[in-house]
């Protein structure tokens, strides 16, 4: 069975897609298949791995309206063992298109049920959405990137109260784990930041933090992921070890 991952923070800005694509990314290998599922409709991951809205035929939107199936839209990327359900502008019509199909909240849960991966990892739109519902009924585990900054907590809450109220129909939900980005080991700020957060999560919140990087924040722009663009950067180290990590508490 998949291991199924919702990345996800109703906050935007927050490093969730650069997460979602560098951790896929460092999961994947001869050992491992995995499956990105670009469900936000900006489209950052699936442009973020160099794919263009042209390429993108059957998407995420045709899946979840039962207009296309998994099989068709799913791409090939460049890393070894990663594959890419890709998105595009459509996608953010899908949230008014939804709301009188049946079965609205587990249409992406219905679509993976027979992929055959190791791990699949969903962005999700930064918001709690009916996608973000979609997600969380699909999903296993909840990946939460928190930015290092003063605003960090705020609307936490409200994404645990609905992650909460997703366990009623989707008992097998649980948090994952949430990883501190964008961290500046510099300021104060992110020291305290990082307190707040092992005082709410403990155990839960990952030892490997995410750092400011240069190469890390410049490598979407060229369609490549971090290991692509720069394998021996700061941002590159810590995504490894971040996925290293996530396979270890998996594995448990």
């Amino acid at each position: 069975m998949s291991h199924i991952i919702a990345v996800s923070n109703q906050k935007g800005g927050v490093g969730k897609t650069t997460t979602a694509v560098n951790v896929a990314a460092a999961l994947a290998g001869k050992e491992a298949k995995v499956l990105l599922v670009d469900l936000d409709p900006q489209g950052n991951a699936t442009s973020g791995l160099g794919f263009t809205k042209e390429e993108c035929t059957v998407t995420s939107y045709e899946i979840l309206l039962g207009q296309g199936e998994l099989s068709d839209a799913v791409l090939e990327t460049r890393i070894e063992g990663l594959y890419l359900v890709p998105t595009n502008q459509n996608l953010a019509g899908a949230e008014v298109e939804l709301v009188d199909l049946p079965k609205r909240e587990t249409r992406l849960k219905d679509a993976l049920a027979l992929a055959a991966y190791d791990y699949i990892i969903i962005d999700c739109p930064p918001a709690l959405s009916l996608l973000t519902i979609n997600a969380l009924m699909a999903a296993n585990k909840v990946l939460i990137p928190v930015q290092a900054e003063y605003y960090a907590l705020e609307g936490l809450g409200q994404l645990l109260g609905t992650i909460q109220a997703v366990r009623q129909a989707n008992q097998r939900l649980d948090i994952l784990g949430v990883v501190l980005t964008m961290y500046d080991k510099r300021t104060s700020l992110s020291e305290q930041v990082g307190g707040e957060l092992k005082n709410h999560f403990g155990d839960k919140l990952f030892k490997t933090v995410i750092p400011r990087n240069v190469r890390l924040a410049e490598s979407p722009s060229f369609g490549k992921t971090v290991f692509e663009h720069d394998k021996w950067s700061k941002g590159a180290r810590a995504y490894k070890q971040l996925a290293k990590e996530i396979a270890k508490r998996l594995a448990k």
